[in-house]
């Protein structure tokens, strides 16, 4: 930041051991080198050293200074603007002396240690209070403390009330170096711990920042359901404190929802497992709105996993839901009236000519499957899962011999959306009409097996026949037949073929899989 820390010439240093008077102009320090006054007041900020005072460790680090040296008196000094404070002393009876009389703002220019053997005999600091005053100051030794930048911050000083002619040994001066280099490490060390806790707290302040700005309400709890969190949502929509336990949320839950819920959220925590559930949460208001609770465990361990949710209103999008529900049922019970008509209508126009009522009787059949599959396809609105096995056994219910095995469906699981359950139904309709006049399923004997499996990307339906009389071909392509190949191919994108073999038709349907999901 500030470059690197420039040593001071060897002539210098020496002069520093073996002073000549140099005073300070008007009592203000030599210009340095390393940084602006501005730019050091800045680090020196950095350090925090208000909190330090008192620090044990740096107490002991004065102490042994003292005892190595042999004086009466010794300190952590930091030159602020106006002041040096002690932020550790032994021998001293004051914590701070002004900066314009302090030997330490003189030493924390140097590059190395300062000695003064006799301090009354030194034009620089003979006049100081420390010196002329009560404290009788004589002898000092001083190592400067220097941030990591390069700003001067203070010196470790050892003093005393007697002048020492040969200064400090060469162990001394050694060893005060590593006392100053230890000092050194416990200030910044303590810096950056400083530093850590205001990231983590500004950390935490912005995540808490996010957490009351979203509109979701946020929770997380303890092993042993005791709620230890909630952001700002839950008392701005609830108008309630926050919960401390579960008997809390009653407060909060509908009466009607409140057991069922509670229970799946124990199931979930006594397995470790995620937990989800829609129930009424009561606003401010006295009023009711539907909502998503959703949590998840930190482990997979019940006895010690914390738990993190959320709780989003969904009311609107319940209310909407609820709506269609009530459209579709009332289109569902318009639409069957419409067949009952219509099938009523082709069986009165059909009364009075036996060519028309063959035709209106294979009419009918069809609006029947395609009945059929409008009622599964409703079905599947409601679970919102379903299997193509099911549908194929509900559109073959009404062939072959009931409790019999003369309809077999196996193989795959496969879900079908609504769009494809009217074109499948008109498809199998077909066949098994055909088959139950010409095929296997006029038979006592005869059986047919549906095959369900996926090829790649396809869907592939395989219908065979067995055990009933021998098939040919037809003459020609009927309405029936027609109609099969446009709801397969046409309406589902697919391909089929058949085979007429003397034991049975063989069929193969192949549709593509996101065409069967639609």
């Amino acid at each position: 930041m500030y470059g690197s820390h420039s040593r001071r010439p060897a002539a210098k240093d020496k002069q520093l051991t073996h002073p000549e008077p140099s005073p300070w102009p008007n009592g203000t320090p030599p210009a340095r080198d390393y940084c602006s006054e501005d730019q050091r007041l800045v680090v020196l900020a950095s350090f925090e050293f208000d909190t330090l005072d008192g620090d044990p460790e740096l107490a002991r680090l004065s102490r042994f200074a003292a005892h190595l040296c042999g004086t009466g008196q010794a300190a952590v000094s930091i030159v602020e603007a106006e002041r040096q404070y002690f932020v550790a002393r032994t021998g001293w009876d004051t914590d701070h002396t002004p900066r314009s009389t302090s030997i330490c703002a003189y030493t924390m220019e140097g590059g190395d240690i300062l000695e003064v053997p006799d301090a009354s005999g030194d034009e620089r600091f003979a006049d100081f209070d420390a010196v002329a005053g009560e404290r009788h100051l004589r002898f000092y030794a001083g190592v400067p403390l220097v941030s990591a930048e390069g700003a001067p911050l203070g010196a470790l000083c050892v003093t005393d009330s007697e002048p020492r002619p040969g200064g400090l040994t060469e162990m001394q001066r050694e060893g005060l170096l590593v006392l100053a280099a230890a000092v050194k490490r416990r200030v910044e060390t303590h810096r950056q711990a400083r530093r850590n806790v205001a990231e983590i707290q500004a950390s935490a302040d912005r995540l808490q920042f996010v957490l009351d700005s979203v509109p979701d309400i946020a929770w997380s709890s303890s092993p042993g359901m005791q709620f230890d969190y909630f952001n700002a949502r839950f008392s701005e929509v609830t108008g309630n404190p926050a919960p401390l336990n579960v008997e809390d949320w009653r407060a909060v839950i509908h009466p009607e929802d409140y057991e069922s819920s509670l229970r799946k959220l124990r199931e979930a925590m006594e397995s470790a497992a995620l937990f989800e559930d829609e129930w009424r949460l009561r606003v401010a208001d006295g009023s009711y709105r539907w909502v998503l609770s959703r949590a998840v465990p930190s482990s997979s361990d019940p006895a010690s996993a914390r738990w993190f949710g959320t709780i989003t209103d969904i009311d609107d999008t319940h209310r909407i839901s609820e709506e269609r529900e009530l459209l579709a049922g009332e289109l569902a019970h318009r639409i069957k009236n419409i067949f009952s008509v219509i099938v009523g209508l082709i069986s009165l126009h059909a009364r009075g000519a036996a060519t028309h009522r063959e035709f209106a009787d294979v009419l009918t059949a069809h609006i029947h499957a395609l009945s059929r599959a409008h009622d599964y396809a409703l079905q599947l609105g409601e679970s919102r899962a379903s299997d193509l096995a099911e549908l194929l056994r509900v559109l073959m219910a009404p062939y072959g011999v009931p409790g019999s095995d003369a309809v077999i469906i196996n193989g795959e699981t496969i879900e079908p959306g609504r769009r494809a359950a009217t074109p499948l139904a008109l498809a199998f309709h077909e066949l098994a009409t055909n088959s139950a006049k010409y095929g296997a399923l006029g038979s006592e004997s005869g059986r047919v097996t549906i095959h369900l499996k996926t090829e790649d990307d396809r869907v592939v339906i395989e219908w065979a026949e067995s055990g009933g009389p021998e098939t040919r071909p037809p003459a020609d392509e009927g309405f029936g037949s027609r109609l099969m190949k446009m709801a397969v191919e046409r309406q589902l994108g697919g391909t089929m073929t058949q085979e007429w073999r003397p034991e049975g038709l063989r069929a193969r349907i192949a549709v593509p899989l996101e065409q069967i999901a639609r």
